[in-house]
């Protein structure tokens, strides 16, 4: 009971200081969201100003995650293009040897394993099982110079003005201030395991645990960004809170192109 009563004072305070903090930025950065959005009409006349793709939040709730477009337009198209340049792919040699590995295993597991019947037809059991495991491993996408930014969408990116819009969100209760990050379905779907879907029963955040302490590093990996998730999840507390929101500026300004 003591539990439970602390964690509905934690969600009715949270939502407050989210509706209240968010409400007055958007008031106070009208200015601010005015020149971006001339500057984005200057650089590309044809392209919308803002960005509304489905997101996956809270208890796998989708909602319009809005953002600056900082791309352009048929961006998603290009991705499964550049899939290799993701920040999170593991290192040449080490996919070199899993691969090598992967083979073999596949080899044996198909002599004694049976067909499964999909939408491509039969399939071996084993060969669909792998590859749902490398999925799996990097469900996360993050690409380093990335072409498909404009020049102001790469300002916006890097001090991270582009995401000013996700205020609304906050007010129309799809995300909070601070929580994890709400992920595109396709990513969310690979992170529905034991081990990783408990990073859904935290609120869907702004800003969060991952982006103060490893955006901008080079060494990032999808397994520290799963682990900072799921420890957030399970810290998650108002304090907690206001120590992100105190070291967020400070990860905005990053200065890696990521």
């Amino acid at each position: 009971m003591i539990l439970f009563s602390n964690k509905c004072c934690y969600e009715f305070i949270k939502r407050l200081f989210d509706v209240l903090a968010a409400g007055t930025l958007l008031l106070l950065l009208g200015p601010v969201f005015a020149l971006i959005a001339l500057a984005l009409k200057w650089e590309n006349p044809d392209a919308p100003v803002f960005y509304a793709a489905p997101r996956v939040g809270r208890n796998f709730r989708t909602f319009p995650f809005f953002k600056f477009r900082s791309m352009r337009p048929n961006s998603d198209k290009l991705l499964h293009q550049m899939k290799h340049l993701n920040q999170y792919t593991e290192n040449e040699t080490a996919k070199t040897v899993g691969t090598v590995q992967i083979a073999e295993d596949i080899a044996s597991l198909l002599e004694t394993q049976g067909l499964l019947l999909s939408d491509k037809g039969f399939e071996h059991e084993a060969a669909v099982l792998e590859a749902r495991a490398q999925q799996a491993e990097k469900p996360f996408v993050k690409i380093a110079n990335d072409p498909r930014i404009t020049r102001v969408g790469n300002f916006i990116r890097n001090t991270s003005l582009d995401e000013l819009p996700q205020l609304w969100n906050v007010i129309r209760g799809d995300m909070s201030l601070v929580g994890n990050r709400p992920l595109p379905p396709y990513e969310a779907e690979q992170l529905t395991t034991d081990g990783t879907v408990g990073r859904f029963f935290a609120p869907a955040g702004i800003t969060g645990l991952w982006q103060v302490t490893e955006r901008g590093k080079k060494g990032m990996s999808a397994d520290s960004r799963k682990r900072l998730d799921g420890e957030y999840t399970l810290r998650c507390s108002f304090l907690l809170d206001l120590w992100i929101l105190l070291k967020t500026p400070v990860a905005a300004l990053q200065k890696a192109d990521v």
